[in-house]
């Protein structure tokens, strides 16, 4: 009788709840005996003084932020705005830039990509799992490094 009350109960708050998910997660937590603890702040001390009030607290912290704004413009007054970021932009492309050499793909480092996969039956939009990757590893390595290899060469990336 009082597992059938509590069942009631519990599908009344799960039913009325805006959020389903979460009222479930917050039931099994209430069963299990988890509490989440979220200390609030109790009181603020600045200029020796101890603020309790929440409301007073956090205009003050809103007055410090806007301070440290407004004190990061004042000390930005004498800056030259005559450079523009276009010009930063300009010299930057002047200066020479390496050029990136792909190294083709082997087997071998492909086979340690795949074997690093983590062994999960979830799979992407494509409907392969990595467990079955993994499984096929040695049917498919060589045609993939060869797909691969091709699609640097080209400057295709899947």
């Amino acid at each position: 009788m009082i597992l059938a009350a509590k069942r009631n109960y519990f599908n009344n708050i799960i039913c009325n709840s805006e959020n389903k998910i979460k009222s479930t997660w917050k039931i099994i937590n209430d069963q299990k005996g988890k509490y989440k603890y979220r200390p609030y702040m109790q009181f603020l001390k600045t200029d020796n003084m101890k603020i309790s009030n929440q409301e007073v607290i956090a205009n003050t912290f809103n007055n410090y932020f806007l301070s440290v704004a407004d004190q990061l413009n004042n000390e930005n007054i004498g800056y030259d705005n005559k450079m523009k970021p276009t010009h930063y932009l300009r010299n930057y492309l002047i200066k020479s830039t390496n050029n990136i050499k792909w190294k083709y793909v082997t087997t071998y480092e492909l086979e340690k990509i795949i074997k690093s996969l983590n062994s999960k039956n979830s799979h992407g939009y494509k409907g392969i799992s990595n467990k079955i990757i993994k499984l096929s590893t040695s049917y498919i390595i060589s045609p993939l490094t060869n797909i691969l290899q091709r699609d640097f060469k080209n400057g295709d990336f899947p």
